[in-house]
């Protein structure tokens, strides 16, 4: 029996794995991924049966191509050249399914490629360069200064502040946010994988390498008086609307790492002139709701889920998305 791709035990044994990591860490003194969900329920509530971040979104199907060029760098098949089958999901930070699509909050890109064999790669993104914590930690903290006064329905200022004073970690990505209104469509923006990876070729040599997906509709926001009007909801029936006017394509543009550059930090960016290679397009076709028509709704998008030729480094928060995405997940799949 298969679940969007994977098999019931499949993702049984996710979950197990990534509930024995968050246990060894509680063990560890360390951040768990049970208290960064507990966390995010406490935040946004819970919507029974739904993501505890990223809940409200749209799904989209299509094909992904690879290049000739990154066969260079990469053996994986998803540079074949040959299409690719792909499904995705687009999305707002958070866990309020109702959150304005006006939010100056990250966009999230997630895309599961269906490669021969029957194997998956993943890639999990946002539509900010940076990411908000170089540790778990820093997430989590977020989190609890984010949770509600149930006096005033907000966050406590005052531990708005002291997050914000003792997180130097968040700054760029906040920054980011405050300086760049939302775009109208999720097809008019560019979305980064945030972390470092490597890019393993035919003879074993790795390459570290940062990917983004650039959309050729063009890169576009909201002015500030669109910002003002625009409905609560416009995202998803523009995704919608524009998939039926023909394809929707990004190109997969690889940054080349070099010696030096930080590969365990993702708030921290690399330079402009690092070399930059296209690795391919992604093609979408259609897009719907996510509890209707082609639903990708059940997928875990764990960004760990990797097939040869792409691995993942030392990073923290990296390595920390498995178990907490298993948790949720978990949850989800029990309709709790």
């Amino acid at each position: 029996m298969h679940v969007e791709g994977h098999t019931v035990t499949a993702i049984a044994l996710a979950v197990a794995t990534g509930l024995a990591v968050s246990a060894a860490a509680a063990a560890q003194g360390e951040v768990t991924a049970d208290q960064v969900v507990t966390a995010l329920e406490g935040t946004f509530g819970v919507t029974s049966g739904q993501r505890r971040n990223h809940t409200k979104g749209t799904c989209a199907v299509g094909e992904f191509t690879g290049t000739a060029e990154a066969v260079r760098y990469s053996r994986s098949t998803l540079f074949s050249g040959k299409p690719v089958p792909v499904v995705a999901r687009f999305s707002l930070a958070g866990g309020n399914p109702k959150a304005p699509d006006t939010a100056k909050s990250a966009r999230g890109m997630a895309l599961e490629f269906q490669l021969p064999d029957g194997r998956l790669q993943h890639m999990a993104m946002l539509n900010t360069p940076v990411f908000g914590a170089a540790q778990p930690q820093t997430f989590l903290d977020l989190m609890l200064a984010m949770k509600p006064d149930p006096a005033t329905g907000k966050p406590d200022p005052e531990a708005m502040k002291t997050f914000k004073a003792s997180h130097p970690d968040n700054h760029a990505q906040a920054e980011f946010l405050s300086k760049n209104n939302p775009p109208p469509s999720y097809a008019n923006s560019s979305y980064f994988g945030i972390h470092t990876f490597k890019f393993v070729d035919g003879d074993g040599k790795a390459t570290a390498v940062r990917w983004r997906f650039v959309p050729q509709d063009g890169e576009k926001r909201l002015t500030d008086d669109e910002l003002k009007s625009a409905p609560p909801s416009f995202l998803e029936a523009a995704l919608i609307e524009r998939t039926k006017q023909g394809p929707v394509k990004w190109d997969m543009i690889v940054t080349i790492g070099v010696q030096g550059d930080t590969e365990d930090n993702p708030t921290v960016a690399w330079p402009e002139e690092r070399q930059q290679v296209k690795v391919g397009t992604l093609t979408l076709t259609a897009a719907s709701a996510q509890q209707k028509g082609v639903d990708c709704e059940p997928i875990n998008f764990d960004p760990l889920v990797m097939a040869d030729g792409i691995a993942p480094t030392d990073d923290p928060v990296l390595r920390f998305r498995s178990p907490a995405y298993a948790v949720s997940f978990a949850k989800r799949m029990g309709n709790l």
